[in-house]
């Protein structure tokens, strides 16, 4: 017998709760109402990419270190590259969200148009770029936090693990309320970021170029090395780690209203802009200002958007509202990825190379399952690297850049099936972003490899096998079960039914009135271990033969499976496959009984038979027995007790 609690109170309960958790249950038809527009959009889709803007420069200005004050000097053209890069990038994915309104990543474009291989090669990179983004961008946030509150040093892992809690409620909660969250701490930092970048240019330029700054930055060390081109090369592929998270809009062109390619391309354009602005604004100034980058992780740290805000505007209240707002950004950047990933997964799950569940909808019309995984996988990543995960960075850039690359690559193949002017033109706008994000690509994997990009292209492969292993078993289920030819109505005979029993009970009739409804060939099958085999054997005409000769019926027959020690359950499974045995011509139904009782903890003191005969069945019969629960009510009104 089973134990079960899903009362009318218990599942109202758990609505109630799901309620506050969650919010209501959407149905399908309220899609619409919770799409977003483009203010909305910025802050789902472009935290990860505004947010890089805070550590993207200092990246490539840390590589810059040993160059002293020298190195001040390669910023701004090193940033440059950068944008240069980011705006092919940004006419690229223009022409993505043109050609495949209904939202189409790097994965869905290789696919179709490379082939299903370099269609997972882009997938389970950005997979891994997403995963990392999550962890790196918490733990970012939160070190930036500790930064200022070094008390808070030894709570790391459960600020990042708390903030990951929110950011999965938050997003289970639907794509429109996960944009209103979010919209006002994005805002304050481009206004803040953008406020402090203007003012420092209107200083400059008051100046004649040469500002004094309000709180002097720390003072630059001298060189001791001299510049090279791999080390530009290495402080470059740092700096190209700003440019993460620029595919997720259109990954997501179907969370947009009504019309969805320009309201996904403004916000594209939104967000590049302001990103653009940041870089370029934020490269100028820590060349007039004098600012270089400080060693991580040493005394006399501070990042270098805490000394340019600080040159700019001093350490009042501007300093503070915008460092406050740097931190809340840099902890949910990792929101683009809860935004992205789970419709990267529906899309592969629809072409069988994740489980089904990746493609359902929950109550609230956003990917629960693919929310859950990338929550589950990044809080696993967190706890492994106890919230700094410093040594993940490297690894970013490659995910993100192989992505781009195979994706422009896929658009070049798209267009050139295509004829016309405009055809020709978007080849080559999607070429160039090809040929110059497959370069960067290899950039930085020779840049990186030693400091963890091999890691990165360790798990491509393996990911890719395991992805084509779910495939292959989805394809052979689908090879099997599949029957393209009319309904088969030869050879339909009742089926033999079985009742396992262990004594005449309210709950052994209920079973034994439903199996006589399927079939006259009834068996009622009871183990004797030495108990109460007689006993029943005495009463069976009386309880069970008579009534149901009078009704007119065939008897049920009674079955004696003699157990000398004492099993019940093994006994019971080889008399069922005999049976099967026997009756090659008809399948054989089991019906079994099980008491669902009302409160969780007398699960325990009842067997759980029921259970345990269903999974041996499974494992040992053959597709021509068929398993029936037939359930009793404990503690139910009365007209939950009787019938079948």
């Amino acid at each position: 017998m089973r134990t079960l609690t899903d009362t009318s109170a218990a599942r109202e309960n758990k609505e109630s709760l799901r309620r506050i958790l969650f919010g209501r249950s959407l149905a399908n038809s309220e899609d619409a109402e919770q799409r977003v527009g483009a203010a909305a959009g910025v802050p789902i889709f472009g935290l990860d990419a505004l947010g890089s803007a805070a550590y993207g420069p200092e990246a490539a200005m840390t590589m810059l270190i040993p160059l002293g004050a020298a190195g001040i000097v390669y910023v701004l053209p090193l940033t440059l590259s950068v944008i240069v890069l980011l705006g092919i990038v940004y006419f690229s994915y223009r022409q993505t969200i043109e050609a495949y309104p209904n939202g189409a990543g790097s994965y869905t474009v290789a696919r179709e148009n490379l082939g299903e291989r370099f269609g997972l090669l882009a997938g389970t990179a950005l997979m891994i770029d997403y995963l990392l983004n999550v962890a790196v961008g918490i733990s970012t946030g939160v070190g930036a936090l500790i930064s200022a509150v070094p008390s808070l040093q030894s709570h790391t892992l459960a600020l990042c693990l708390a903030i990951l809690v929110i950011l999965t409620f938050v997003n289970l909660r639907g794509v429109r309320e996960t944009g209103l969250v979010f919209m006002a701490p994005t805002y304050i930092f481009i206004a803040c970021i953008l406020g402090a970048i203007a003012a420092g240019l209107i200083k400059t330029v008051i100046s004649g170029g040469h500002p004094m700054p309000v709180a002097a930055p720390p003072k630059v060390p001298r060189a001791i090395t001299s510049a090279s081109a791999w080390l530009l090369v290495r402080a470059f592929s740092s700096g190209c780690t700003a440019m993460t998270g620029v595919e997720a809009v259109s990954n997501g062109v179907q969370a947009f209203r009504e019309p969805v390619v320009n309201n996904a391309r403004r916000t594209l354009t939104i967000i590049i802009a302001i990103l653009m602005l940041m870089l370029a604004g934020i490269g100028f100034l820590v060349r007039v200002y004098h600012i270089g980058a400080t060693e991580p992780g040493r005394p006399g740290y501070e990042s270098v958007l805490s000394q340019l805000v600080a040159a700019v505007s001093g350490r009042g209240v501007f300093y503070y509202l915008t460092i406050g707002s740097i931190l809340a950004v840099l902890s949910l950047s990792a929101n683009t990825s809860f935004a992205d990933f789970p419709r990267l997964c529906r899309a592969m799950a629809q072409d069988r190379y994740l489980p089904y569940g990746f493609a359902l909808r929950g109550r609230r019309l956003v990917y629960s399952f693919g929310v859950w995984a990338l929550a589950i996988l990044s809080g696993s990543l967190l706890i492994v690297f106890g919230g700094v995960t410093d040594r993940l960075i490297p690894l970013f850039a490659i995910g993100a850049f192989l992505a781009f690359t195979m994706s422009q690559a896929g658009m070049v193949a798209h267009w050139r099936k295509r004829r016309g002017f405009h055809a020709r033109k978007s080849l080559i706008i999607n070429a160039t972003g090809a040929l110059a994000t497959g370069l960067t690509t290899l950039v930085v994997a020779v840049a990186k490899f030693t400091e963890g990009a091999w890691i990165t292209l360790a798990l491509l492969p393996a990911l890719i096998l395991l992805m084509l292993a779910i495939h292959h078993h989805y394809d052979r289920v689908w090879r099997e079960i599949s029957n393209p030819v009319p309904l088969d109505m030869s050879n339909l005979r009742p089926p033999v039914v079985v009742v396992p029993i262990d004594s005449w009970t309210k709950v052994a009739q209920k079973a034994l009135r439903f199996a006589m409804t399927l079939s006259e060939n009834v068996q009622a099958v009871y183990v004797d271990s030495g108990e109460k085999a007689e006993d029943l054997q005495q009463h069976w005409e009386t309880w069970v033969a008579a009534p149901a000769r009078e009704s007119g019926r065939k008897p049920p027959e009674l079955v004696i499976v003699k157990s000398p020690y004492r099993f019940v359950v093994g006994p019971i499974v080889n008399y069922l496959i005999r049976l099967e045995r026997e009756h090659c011509d008809r399948q054989v139904a089991v019906v079994l009984s099980e008491l669902v009782e009302r409160h969780w903890y007398h699960f325990l003191l009842h067997n759980q038979r029921a259970q345990v005969l269903t999974a041996l069945l499974m494992l040992d019969g053959d597709e021509r027995v068929a398993v029936i629960n037939v359930p009793w009510y404990f503690e139910r009104p009365p007209h939950h007790d009787t019938g079948a």
